[in-house]
């Protein structure tokens, strides 16, 4: 652990570098790609969880097996360094009838370069399942198009595009394709469990849930759903959507403070009750004739998840997105382990960073916000752990958060000053005994 020091701004010393660039717009190809998979994904017919996990040509398993095939083409061209794994389990609950069924979820394991980064964990997710209007029912179609085949679409896409980047990453980077989800997420939780074993810490987590389609908006930026923390405002999923924003910019994603739509729920929920950095990417509009509906035409209007209303560029933008953020995470440095703000009643806020020791890291930012604002600004450049003194600063009308910058100018995502511990009063003396 970096022993504490502290010092006093004005007086600063490194100048840290700028982030780079680490996404350039999408191929077009790639929206002709996204295609194909979506297509024989399509033809499967159903992929309810509770469908066939043998049959090869109708059911989930065969669902997965396009799932696996494409990744291990992937993995091939990488001479092995993405590790394909099929997660087989069993699991219950109301929406299984109540009877443990066979579930299975596919993981792309980009192993970490870097011994003190590669047990974190950077994952992005999509629901291999698909639904019919009634959640039991495994014999009807169920295309699936959009909910949720296009997140898993990002996911091949996105391992197939970070797989290919000469020298890696620091970090872990884990793509997933995970059963369950319409049966009350099943697999999100079983993936959860599933890297606390392999010894993961879990860095970050992105599920992308209905990304396939743009349904006519004017505003075709992807939102990007993030819960508060318990003080309603901060969480580190939140800090993950703001960090996505800053790299991206407003023009390009649109940031909703709340933990999923109203009412509704997706794969990043075990993660955020487990107080892990988590987030849910969906499209701008959702139609909802073509979402947990059987295929059918009634009344001249069409219902069904169908692949004939999908907006394939639009999901190779959101694969972009996710590869730009958890790329940039899986690059930094670790966020600090804590930031404390200090200084109450007097003229000048004090904030001590707590991080483990990093070579690699170049320094700090202190980061600010008033109160009413939902974007961070850089106040000042720190360049070790310790004590901060920033003079004339009132403790009382901003928010303010630390984030790790590296020597390669990649940053992590900010961790919120949060109040030092109360002075615990002296325990009163012990009567003397009898």
């Amino acid at each position: 652990m970096s022993s504490l020091r502290a010092f006093v701004f004005p007086a600063l010393l490194t100048a840290l570098p700028a982030a780079p660039v680490l996404a350039a717009p999408p191929p077009s190809n790639l929206a002709e790609e996204a295609r194909a998979v979506d297509t024989e994904l399509v033809g499967c017919g159903t992929r309810s969880s509770l469908s066939s996990w043998t049959d090869p040509k109708r059911g989930i398993g065969c669902g997965r097996d396009v799932v696996v095939r494409r990744l291990n083409e992937i993995a091939a061209r990488t001479g092995g360094r993405l590790q394909v794994i099929v997660d087989k389990y069993e699991t219950s609950n109301q929406r299984t009838g109540n009877v443990p069924v066979h579930m299975e979820n596919v993981y792309a394991v980009l192993a970490g370069t870097d011994p003190l980064r590669r047990k974190t964990a950077y994952v992005m997710s999509g629901h291999l399942d698909s639904r019919a209007s009634d959640v039991m029912d495994a014999k009807s179609d169920a295309p699936g198009a959009d909910d949720d085949a296009s997140g898993v679409i990002v996911s091949i896409l996105s391992a197939q595009a970070m797989a290919a980047k000469p020298g890696g990453y620091r970090a872990t980077l884990v793509f997933a394709a995970v059963a369950g989800e319409e049966q009350g997420l099943l697999g999100s939780r079983r993936m959860k469990e599933w890297l606390a074993q392999q010894g993961y810490q879990v860095g970050g987590m992105i599920t992308d849930d209905i990304v396939g389609a743009t349904n006519g908006s004017k505003d075709r930026r992807p939102r990007v759903f993030s819960e508060g923390g318990p003080d309603g405002v901060d969480s580190p999923g939140r800090q993950m959507a703001r960090r996505l924003d800053e790299l991206a910019g407003p023009q390009r994603v649109r940031l909703v403070f709340r933990r999923d739509r109203f009412g509704r729920g997706g794969d990043h929920i075990p993660f955020t009750e487990a107080g892990l950095p988590a987030l849910r990417v969906t499209e701008p509009l959702e139609v909802y004739d073509h979402q947990h509906q059987d295929v059918r035409m009634e009344k001249g209007v069409q219902y069904g998840d169908l692949i004939q209303y999908m907006d394939f560029p639009f999901v190779t933008e959101v694969a972009a997105l996710d590869q730009l953020l958890l790329g940039e995470l899986a690059a930094a440095p670790a966020p600090p382990k804590a930031a404390v703000l200090s200084g109450a009643v007097t003229p000048s806020a004090k904030i001590t960073i707590e991080a483990e020791d990093d070579p690699e890291r170049q320094g700090f930012e202190l980061l600010q916000r008033e109160t009413t604002d939902a974007r961070w600004h850089v106040l000042r450049k720190v360049d070790r752990p310790g004590q901060v003194v920033l003079e004339n600063t009132s403790t009382d009308n901003e928010y303010f958060a630390v984030r790790s910058v590296g020597k390669n100018g990649h940053r992590s995502f900010a961790v919120p000053c949060v109040a030092a511990a109360p002075a615990q009063p002296p325990a009163a003396p012990k009567p003397p005994g009898r």
